[in-house]
């Protein structure tokens, strides 16, 4: 029997808390990001056990979500997730490579496409100690650019692919948009205090726009003294106390 954990209390119920799988916290920040469309179809590429499309399944009670994720267990834990969280009539998990897009689904079937891809190169440091944890850490399945191929062959004209990814990769992630003739139009950093690096940068690119970039002030994390922000309060639904 599958146990599920509520992200905050009353909001999405979602298994995979621990192990290779663990919730991501990352997914929780970009889902905040994203500017969801009315409606639509939202491709998630490597989603894991679709944290991310739950999230925003909330956003936008209309859209309808199709989730690639190569990894077997995870994609399992995606379907149970949907079921769970009353997606199974507008979401699906496909167990597949993303890297094979252009015979999972049609050119520009997607209004959105998503992403938390793997961060590091391989052999980028010490690798995971198992294949899980090193699939989706670790670019030993898919590429930076491969990504992008994905995302770009998937949006349609207007289209946005949102992502998460770490600040000091972002020059290999323009290239990397530009080359798959994506645009990025919004950017925003993440920091844990407000005198900190930034840790990871949150990306909404555009197929077929204009030259044009908004920098976003950055999401801070912690208070001074180490307390959650109040945005992330917000975020995580966490009750602000005066």
């Amino acid at each position: 029997m599958t146990d599920f954990d509520e992200l905050w209390p009353g909001g999405p119920r979602l298994a995979g808390g621990g192990g290779a799988f663990r919730l991501s916290t990352d997914s929780v920040l970009l889902a905040h990001f994203i500017s969801m469309p009315a409606a639509g179809h939202v491709v998630d590429l490597g989603a894991g056990v679709g944290t991310l499309d739950v999230l925003l399944a909330e956003k936008c009670p209309r859209a309808r979500f199709t989730a690639v994720e190569l990894q077997p267990e995870a994609a399992a834990l995606c379907r149970r997730n949907f079921a769970e969280n009353g997606l199974a009539d507008r979401g699906e998990a496909l167990c597949a490579d993303l890297r094979a897009h252009r015979s999972l689904l049609p050119a520009g079937e997607a209004d959105l496409v998503v992403a938390n891809p793997p961060y590091f190169p391989v052999g980028a440091g010490q690798s995971a100690p198992d294949e899980a944890r090193r699939i989706a850490r670790e670019e030993v399945c898919c590429t930076l650019e491969e990504v992008f191929a994905a995302a770009a062959w998937l949006c349609r004209w207007g289209g946005a692919f949102c992502l998460v990814h770490r600040p000091e990769r972002l020059s290999e992630i323009c290239c990397a948009a530009a080359n798959a003739g994506l645009e990025i139009k919004r950017l925003r950093m993440v920091q844990y205090k407000i005198e900190s690096p930034p840790s990871l940068v949150l990306l909404e690119c555009r197929r077929g726009a204009r030259p044009g970039l908004t920098a976003e002030p950055p999401l801070i994390l912690a208070e001074a003294d180490g307390a959650e922000s109040a945005e992330v309060k917000t975020i995580y639904h966490r009750e602000t106390r005066t």
